[in-house]
C-alpha cells in the first residue's frame, strides 16, 4: 500500500513526497518523471507532439507501474482526472496537498514546462481548480495544508500515516510515551505552562537542538559534551548556572535531546533546579528511548563509578521520533538493542524470538520488526517502574530486574575509562550474569546458549579481558544494588523470572568470568 500525493500543479507533490520518502528511508517515484524517462522528451514536447490524449494514455501506465513498485508515489497535477487512475487508488493512502490558487499561481509564474499553464497562469489555475478540487476531495484520505514550511508539512503527513504509539507510565507522576515518526513536533503540547525551555543537548546534534527550539517558548540552548562526558559535577554546575542566570522559574522547562547520557544529566538538572522543575525527553539514540529516557532515573558519575549520584525525577513525556535514529552510526544501534534484549530475557521473549528470525531487520532502525522490538522493550520498562518507581524492590525484584547485565557492564565501563559503549559492556553483562545462573543451577544450558547467540547475532561483544579478576570484582563492589559488604546479582530462573541473588560464591563468580574470557 503506497502513499501517493496528489493535487493541483506547483502544489509540491515532488518535494513533500521525496521528503517523506526520505523521512521514511524507503522508495518513491513521480510519474511525470517517469514518462520523460519512457519517451526520452520533456512533457511539453509530448503535448506538443502526440496531445494530451497521449500523455494521459502514458501516465496510466507510470501510475499502475509507481504504484506497484513504490511506496511512496507522486502523480502529476492532472492525474487524478483519468478515471482509470482513480481506480488505482482505492487501496492506497492519498494525501491531497491542498495549496490556494494565490499561492500557486506565484509558484508557477509563466513556468514552460506546465502545458497547461501556458497563457494567463491565474485564469488557468482557477479553471482547474474548480475542475479539479472536487475530484481530488473524493479521492484524498486526508487534505493536508501545504502552505507551510517543508518540514511542517511533513511532519504532519507523518503522524497521519504513521500514527505515533502511546505508551502510558503509571506511578506518582503518570506520563507517555510516544513512539513514531515526528513526533518530536509536538513538544510544545508537553511543555505546560512554560514561558522559558532550557535544551540541553551534545554537539553533533547542534543542528537539531535549533530546529525544536523554533518549537518551544523562550529557547535557552546549552550545549554538553558527547556521551558520558557530560555526566560530571562540573558539567551539572554550568547548567545550573546557565538556568539561573536565565531565570527559568518552577513553571518552566527543561528539554533533554540525545543518548542517555545526556537524558541522565538534564534529568538531573531538572529533579535539582528550584527542587523540581518539568522535564521532557527527547530521546536521539536507541539505547536513549529504549532505556535512559524512561522510568525517571537521573543522575551522573564520580570519578569512582557510574551513576553514583542522582536522583528519581520522572518526565513529563518522551518524545521517541524514529526520524532521529535515521543515520545512526551502527555501533550506537547495537548499543541500544543490547537494552532492547534485556527486556526480552527479563520479560518477553517475542523479542527475543523476533530478533533471533532476522537479526538485520532488528538492525534496521526503519524496519517494522525494529520499531515492533522497541516498542515491546519500551513496553517492558514502564511495566516495571510503574509498579516500583524508586526501586524498593516490595513484592518481587521489582525495578532491579532492568539492571540484568549492569553489575558486570558498569564495571567494566569504569575500568574501561567509558570509552566502551554503555550497551556493549551490559551485553558482556548478560553473558556473565547467565553463566553465574548456569553455574548455579537456575538457567539450563541452551538458555545459556541463547544469551550469546542473540546477543553476537547483531553484533554485541560476548567476552571480556580487558582487565584481571581482582580488579573486575572490586569494581563490582561499587555496583549500586550492593548492600554494605554484599554483592547482589540480577539473575534469571528462566527466560521472564529475573530474581536478585546476594553473595554468589567468589569461586563460582570467578569461573563465570573465565567463561567469558577473563583471567
Amino acid at each position: 500500500m503506497s502513499i501517493v500525493f496528489v493535487g493541483l500543479p506547483a502544489s509540491g507533490k515532488t518535494t513533500i513526497g521525496a521528503a517523506v520518502a526520505a523521512r521514511l528511508g524507503v522508495t518513491w517515484l513521480d510519474t511525470d518523471t517517469m514518462v520523460e524517462d519512457y519517451t526520452g522528451q520533456a512533457i511539453t514536447e509530448i503535448f506538443a507532439d502526440d496531445g494530451e490524449a497521449r500523455f494521459r494514455e502514458l501516465e496510466e501506465r507510470a501510475a499502475a507501474e509507481a504504484l506497484r513498485m513504490a511506496e511512496v508515489v507522486c502523480l502529476g497535477g492532472g492525474a487524478v482526472m483519468t478515471p482509470s487512475i482513480r481506480a488505482m487508488l482505492g487501496d492506497h493512502r492519498v494525501v491531497w496537498l491542498d495549496v490556494s490558487v494565490t499561492t500557486l499561481t506565484r509558484r508557477a509564474g509563466m513556468n514552460r514546462l506546465r502545458p497547461l499553464l501556458l497563457t494567463d497562469v491565474r485564469a488557468q489555475m482557477t479553471q482547474l481548480a474548480s475542475e479539479r478540487l472536487p475530484v481530488l476531495a473524493e479521492v484524498a484520505t486526508w487534505r493536508v495544508d501545504a502552505e507551510r514550511g517543508v518540514d511542517d508539512v511533513v511532519d504532519e503527513i507523518l503522524s497521519l500515516v504513521c500514527p505515533a504509539q502511546t505508551i502510558r507510565v503509571a506511578g506518582e507522576q503518570p506520563y507517555d510515551v510516544l513512539i513514531g515518526w515526528g513526533v518530536s513536533s509536538q513538544i510544545a503540547d508537553h511543555l505546560g505552562q512554560a514561558a522559558m525551555t532550557a535544551i540541553i543537548y551534545p554537539e553533533v546534534l547542534a543542528e537539531r537542538a535549533r530546529h525544536l527550539a523554533q518549537r518551544v517558548p523562550g529557547p535557552i540552548l546549552l550545549r554538553v559534551p558527547d556521551a558520558e562526558h557530560a555526566k560530571t559535577a562540573e558539567i551539572l554546575d554550568q547548567c545550573w548556572n546557565e538556568v539561573a542566570r536565565a531565570g527559568l522559574t518552577r513553571s518552566d522547562a527543561v528539554v533533554s535531546v540525545g543518548g542517555g547520557a545526556t537524558t541522565d544529566l538534564a534529568g538531573f538538572v531538572a529533579a535539582t533546579y528550584l527542587r523540581g522543575i518539568r522535564h521532557v525527553c527527547v530521546p536521539t539514540t536507541v539505547l536513549g528511548m529504549a532505556d535512559a529516557a524512561v522510568g525517571g532515573k537521573t543522575g551522573i558519575n564520580l570519578p569512582v563509578g557510574k551513576n553514583l549520584v542522582g536522583a528519581f525525577h520522572e518526565p513529563a513525556a518522551v518524545l521517541c521520533d524514529l526520524d532521529l535514529l535515521a543515520g545512526l552510526p551502527t555501533v550506537q544501534v547495537r548499543s541500544g538493542l543490547a537494552e532492547v534484549l534485556k527486556c526480552g530475557f527479563i520479560a518477553d521473549p517475542v523479542i527475543l524470538e523476533s530478533v533471533g528470525r532476522d537479526p538485520r531487520d532488528a538492525c534496521d532502525t526503519q524496519s517494522d520488526a525494529f520499531v515492533d522490538q522497541l516498542a515491546r522493550a519500551i513496553s517492558v520498562k514502564a511495566r516495571v517502574v510503574s509498579t516500583d518507581f524508586k526501586e524498593t524492590g516490595v513484592g518481587g525484584v521489582g525495578r532491579e530486574a532492568l539492571n540484568y547485565g549492569h553489575t558486570l557492564g558498569h564495571a567494566i565501563e569504569k575500568l574501561e575509562g567509558f570509552t566502551w559503549p554503555h550497551g556493549n559492556a551490559v551485553a558482556v553483562g548478560m553473558v556473565f550474569a547467565a553463566e553465574v545462573a548456569h553455574r548455579l543451577g537456575m538457567i539450563d544450558a541452551d538458555t545459556l546458549a541463547l544469551h550469546r547467540t542473540v546477543l553476537e547475532s547483531v553484533g554485541l561483544p560476548i567476552v571480556y579481558s580487558g582487565a584481571g579478576w581482582a580488579e573486575v570484582r572490586s569494581t563490582m563492589s561499587l555496583d549500586k544494588k550492593s548492600r554494605g559488604s554484599h554483592l547482589r546479582l540480577v539473575l534469571l530462573q528462566g527466560i521472564g523470572h529475573p530474581v536478585v541473588v546476594a553473595d554468589v560464591d567468589d569461586t563460582v563468580l570467578h569461573q563465570a568470568f573465565e567463561a567469558i574470557g577473563g583471567v
